[in-house]
C-alpha cells in the first residue's frame, strides 16, 4: 500500500451506501479498499501506462473468494 494517502470525497445516495457498506461487509472488505480495486481496475484498463507497475502487478494476485 502507498504510504501517502489522499482523501476523496463523492456523494451517493444513502441507501446505495448504505446496500455498498453492506456487500463490502459481507465480502469482509471496506468500502475504502473497494473503491481503490475499483480505481486501479479502471486506471489499468482505460490508461495502463499510466499506473505504477507496482499496482498493476497486485491486480494479477487471486481475486477473493465469494461466500
Amino acid at each position: 500500500m502507498e504510504l501517502k494517502t489522499a482523501r476523496l470525497t463523492i456523494l451517493i445516495d444513502p441507501a446505495k451506501k448504505t446496500a455498498f457498506e453492506d456487500l463490502c461487509r459481507t465480502q469482509d472488505m471496506t468500502p475504502s479498499q473497494v473503491v481503490r480495486r475499483l480505481i486501479r481496475d479502471y486506471m489499468q484498463d482505460e490508461a495502463p501506462a499510466a499506473v505504477p507497475r507496482k499496482a498493476a502487478a497486485r491486480k494479477a494476485a487471486p481475486a477473493k473468494r465469494k461466500r
